[in-house]
C-alpha cells in the first residue's frame, strides 16, 4: 500500500529530519522522530505559518526531501491538500499547501440551564450548522438520549456521512478534570449528580470519538474570541450574566484555563446592597431580578409587572429586564442593582489585568441598555484612569452561537495539540487514539447503538 510505503519511507529518513535542531542525549526512535516532524509540518500548514514547500522549508529547518516526504505522508492521509497554485513571483507559480479541514467533522453541544443546542464544524474550529431547543436538563436521562439524538439527526442531513473526530461540550457549570489525563472517560460533576448521568461515557460508545467538555463561560470567552468583538484582542474580559455569574480571559490572545479549570467563578465573591451582604449570584443575578420582580407585582410596588403577573401568571428576569427598557420604574431599580454590583467587581478585575474590551453576555444583558449603562459606570467612576483610557465595555451580539463556536475551536486546538496529535498522526485518526481505544474497552456504561434515523426536531 502506498501509505506503508510512505510510513517506511519516514522512518528510513527520520534521523535526518532536523539537522538545525538540538538531539535530546541519547537518539530517539524513527517512528517517533517522523511522527514529530509530521506534527511539525502539519501544524504550519494548519495555523497559516507556511503555504508552499519553500516556507515549510524556511519556517521548520527540515531539508527539501524531508518535506516533500512529509507532505506525501499527509496527502496520504487525506490531511492537506496541494491541488491549488498561488501567485507567481518571477518564476513558476508555487503550489499551495491547504490543511484539509473537511477530513472529518466536530460535533459541538451546549446544555443551558433551560435548553440545549448542536452544531456541526470542520476541523478549523469554523460553525457549519446548529440547531437550538429550550428543555428541562434537569431530566438527566432525557437530555442524554436528545443530545444523542440530534448527533445522529445532524450526521444524517450531510451529503456524505463525514468521519466524526471529535464531541466538544459546553457545560453550566465549573469543569474540574485530571490535568495529567490526556482524554475524559467520566463525565465530571459539573452541576449536581451529573457525574452520574453517563453523558461522556454515552457519548464515546456511541459515536467512538474523544468527548471534550469546558464551562460555557470558556466556550464563550473562545467564540467571543474567534468569531465576536474579541476578534484580534490581546487582552480581553468576559462576562456571562444569568441564574450565576462568572467571567473568562483572554490574555496575551490566548484563553487562560487555570490550573484545574476553575475560572472565573466571580459569583462566589462576597458583595453588600444597603444592609443586606451575599454572593454575587444572589444578590445580583437572574434568579433575584426575578423574585424581586414578583414581590413587586404581587406587593402591586408596580403596575406594569402586576399586570404581566395577572396574564402568564409569573414574572421572570427577563420580563424584570423588558420591564426595565420599557420605563418601569421599580423594574429600573432591580436591574440597575444588578448592574451596580456586578460593575464593582468588574472594575476590581478591570483595575488587576487592565483589558483592552470588556464584553457582558447572557440573556439578562442582552434584553435591555440599563444593567450595561450601570456597569459601564460602575466600572469608569472606581477604575484607574490608565485602565479605563482606551477600555470598550460592549454587549456581545453572538447569542447562543458563542457557546457552540468556542467549543468548535477547543476542540480543534486540542485535536492538533502537538502532544496529542503525535500519538495519533501515524494511525490517521484521533479515533484511533491509544488512550481512547484504551478508555472505551474498559467503560462500564452499557447503552444501546444509536438509532441513525431523521427525526429530530421537534423537541419534547
Amino acid at each position: 500500500m502506498k501509505r506503508l510505503t510512505n510510513e517506511r519511507r519516514i522512518f528510513v529518513q527520520a534521523d535526518q529530519s532536523a539537522p538545525n535542531r538540538h538531539r535530546a542525549k541519547g537518539r530517539q526512535r524513527s517512528g517517533e522522530t517522523a511522527a514529530a516532524s509530521l506534527v511539525d509540518v502539519l501544524n504550519l500548514v494548519r495555523l497559516g505559518q507556511a503555504t508552499t514547500r519553500q516556507e515549510l522549508e524556511r519556517v521548520s529547518g527540515y531539508g527539501r526531501a524531508i518535506i516533500a516526504d512529509r507532505l506525501a505522508t499527509l496527502s496520504d492521509l487525506r490531511l492537506i491538500d496541494e491541488s491549488e497554485t498561488g501567485v507567481a513571483t518571477g518564476g513558476r507559480a508555487p503550489r499551495l499547501v491547504q490543511f484539509t479541514k473537511d477530513r472529518a467533522r466536530l460535533i459541538v453541544a451546549t446544555l443551558d440551564q433551560s435548553a440545549i443546542g448542536v452544531g456541526l464544524a470542520d476541523l478549523s474550529g469554523k460553525l457549519l450548522t446548529e440547531h437550538h431547543e429550550a428543555t428541562d436538563i434537569t431530566d438527566q436521562a432525557m437530555t442524554v438520549d436528545r443530545i444523542c439524538a440530534l448527533i445522529n439527526w445532524l450526521m444524517t442531513r450531510q451529503s456524505e456521512t463525514p468521519d466524526l473526530w471529535g464531541i466538544s461540550i459546553s457545560v453550566p457549570g465549573p469543569v474540574i478534570t485530571d490535568p495529567n489525563s490526556e482524554l475524559l472517560f467520566e463525565t465530571p460533576d459539573f452541576l449536581p449528580n451529573w457525574d452520574k448521568s453517563s453523558l461522556v461515557e454515552t457519548l464515546m460508545q456511541r459515536f467512538h470519538a474523544p468527548v471534550l467538555m469546558h464551562s460555557s463561560v470558556e466556550t464563550m470567552t473562545m467564540g467571543e474570541l474567534q468569531g465576536g468583538a474579541g476578534i484580534g484582542q490581546q487582552t480581553m474580559l468576559f462576562v456571562k450574566v444569568g441564574q450565576r455569574i462568572a467571567a473568562g480571559l483572554v490574555s496575551n490572545g490566548q484563553p487562560y484555563h487555570g490550573a484545574a479549570g476553575a475560572v472565573g467563578l466571580i459569583g462566589q465573591l462576597p458583595v453588600t446592597s444597603g444592609d443586606t451582604t451575599g454572593s454575587l449570584d444572589a444578590m445580583a443575578g437572574a434568579d433575584m431580578i426575578r423574585q424581586r420582580g414578583n414581590a413587586a407585582a404581587q406587593s402591586g410596588e408596580s403596575a406594569y409587572l402586576a399586570d404581566v403577573l395577572a396574564r402568564e401568571g409569573e414574572i421572570t428576569a427577563i420580563e424584570v429586564c423588558q420591564a426595565a427598557q420599557a420605563g418601569d420604574v421599580v423594574s429600573t431599580e432591580i436591574v440597575g442593582q444588578s448592574g451596580r454590583l456586578i460593575g464593582g467587581i468588574v472594575a476590581t478585575l478591570a483595575n488587576m489585568l487592565n483589558p483592552q474590551l470588556i464584553v457582558l453576555a447572557g440573556s439578562i444583558a442582552h434584553t435591555n441598555d440599563i444593567l450595561l449603562a450601570t456597569i459601564r459606570e460602575a466600572v469608569y467612576g472606581a477604575s484607574h484612569p490608565l485602565v479605563t483610557r482606551d477600555l470598550r465595555i460592549l454587549r456581545s451580539q453572538m447569542s447562543s452561537s458563542s457557546a457552540l463556536l468556542g467549543a468548535a475551536g477547543i476542540a480543534a486546538e486540542a485535536l492538533f495539540d502537538p502532544v496529542f496529535l503525535k500519538a495519533w498522526i501515524l494511525l490517521g485518526s484521533p479515533t484511533r487514539h491509544p488512550s481512547l481505544l484504551q478508555g472505551l474497552e474498559t467503560l462500564d456504561v452499557v447503552t444501546q447503538p444509536a438509532d441513525d434515523g431523521p427525526p429530530p426536531p421537534p423537541s419534547r
